[in-house]
């Protein structure tokens, strides 16, 4: 026997000892259930699993070098899409031209700050997929500035006529006709309360609970649906139920200010000045047609109801419940919650069949996927069954066939078996194309 053959067996035989040698006493502390530390394990594999596969699509940029944000600039494959940002920049100007107040320095340092925002990628990431809605806020603000001189006539009789010929009757005087302060507790609930914080909380659940690049999604619905909304009242200005309950249907003008109409029995049942008041100051007075509160419940219902398809009913409610205290106040006639609500339909189908990601029955948080699929499971136009099928609860889904996620699935560019595009995402890169003004991951799509 040689020598290396002689100390290679003694290393066998040593390292056989070690490991069947036991110290005293130790295996009676093993108290620990075999099951449970099979699941301990299993956990803990997960979560390297978790944060080593799918960082590339569920983690945010950290970046604060302008150099990225060039560099990607450079690498961004344009589209038709990008032109939604010289959209946003004309309204924008217009918006900043027509208001009285704040004065200029304040208007530079503000538009510098967010430029300063868009370049540091850190910071690019949340502003840029808000664009859209902040854009609406500024646009909406402005609206009491712009001169009246230069605004259409607004239609007093258009609205009362529709809702008769479509409804036969006033629903908004049936159902405010009635007061009752339990009514106005249960009306004041979702028009007075929910209604300013849905946004946040859907947002929160969008980002933890959404496929990737769904918040930006909604973000960018939810402003351009705003923004279109406002245009339109600009365009076609229509007084609200309290105005026919106040004037009649004699000629408005835009001198009249706005009116809280049924909420003011909040503010006396509370011994607050809140809404009549705010409503008071409202820029947009006769913005009645269409109805910004029905679009935001119908598109958080929407939005909602895709990552949660068995709560779908409970947000359905929602809407309805808001549909009722808004014609309970007084502030919207049932055409305008009609109108507001196609409006939010068209920007959430929209946005479905061409950048939304398919949520995954497997993957319950954004940091368990591993790559997306894009667009609507089929190829063909929208039908009732398509949206009965969007938030039926099902056991299967058409992205279970790549529910055995590897390393594999970072391929793009490819198309899944149901038809979506399949490609890792992440929220600075938003799926709407021309999204981002610079990504670290566009240059490979």
């Amino acid at each position: 026997m040689t020598n290396k053959s002689y100390l290679a067996m003694l290393d066998h035989a040593g390292a056989d000892i070690m490991s069947r040698a036991k110290v005293p006493g130790l295996s009676s502390l093993n108290i620990i259930p075999h099951r449970m530390r099979r699941k301990w394990r299993a956990t803990r594999s997960r979560i390297r699993s978790r944060s080593s596969i799918t960082s590339s699509i569920a983690s945010l940029e950290t970046s604060f070098s302008p150099a990225d944000t060039l560099r990607s600039l450079r690498t961004h494959p344009w589209s038709i899409y990008d032109g939604q940002y010289l959209i946003l920049a004309i309204v924008a100007i217009f918006a900043l031209s027509v208001m009285e107040t704040p004065g200029p320095f304040a208007k530079t340092f503000v538009s510098a700050l967010l430029m300063a925002g868009l370049v540091l990628p850190i910071t690019r990431q949340f502003l840029l997929p808000f664009l859209p809605a902040l854009t609406w806020l500024l646009l909406f603000s402005s609206c009491k500035y712009v001169p009246a001189e230069y605004r259409p006539a607004i239609w007093v009789r258009v609205l009362p006529a529709l809702e008769n010929i479509l409804y036969g009757a006033n629903l908004s005087n049936i159902l405010s006709a009635h007061k009752h302060v339990v009514l106005d507790l249960l009306a004041w609930i979702p028009y007075g309360i929910v209604h300013y914080v849905s946004p946040v909380v859907v947002c929160g659940c969008m980002f933890i609970w959404g496929p990737p690049g769904t918040l930006p999604i909604f973000a960018r619905a939810f402003g351009y649906m705003n923004m279109t909304a406002v245009i339109i009242q600009l365009i076609f200005p229509c007084s609200p139920p309290w105005y026919e309950n106040t004037y009649g249907l004699a000629p408005a003008n835009y001198s009249i200010a706005g009116d809280a109409a049924g909420l003011k029995a909040i503010d006396k049942l509370f011994g607050v000045d809140l809404y009549t008041s705010g409503f008071h100051a409202s820029p947009m007075v006769f913005g009645a047609f269409p109805s910004l509160h029905s679009g935001w419940a119908t598109l958080e219902t929407l939005f909602m109801g895709h990552v949660f398809p068995k709560l779908f009913p409970f947000y359905v409610c929602y809407t309805m419940w808001l549909w009722w205290s808004t014609m309970y106040f007084a502030h919207h006639y049932a055409v305008d919650l009609v109108a507001g609500s196609l409006l939010a339909g068209v920007a959430y189908f929209w946005a479905r069949a061409q950048f939304l990601p398919r949520v995954q029955p497997d993957k319950e948080f954004r940091w368990d996927y591993d790559y997306v699929e894009i667009g609507d499971p089929q190829d063909g136009a929208y039908t009732m069954l398509d949206i009965y099928e969007e938030f039926r609860p099902s056991s299967q889904s058409d992205s279970e066939e790549w529910s055995v996620g590897s390393s594999s699935s970072y391929s793009t560019g490819g198309r899944s078996p149901s038809g979506g595009t399949r490609s890792p995402v992440d929220d600075a890169q938003s799926l709407w194309e021309g999204d981002t003004l610079a990504s670290d991951n566009e240059a490979s799509r």
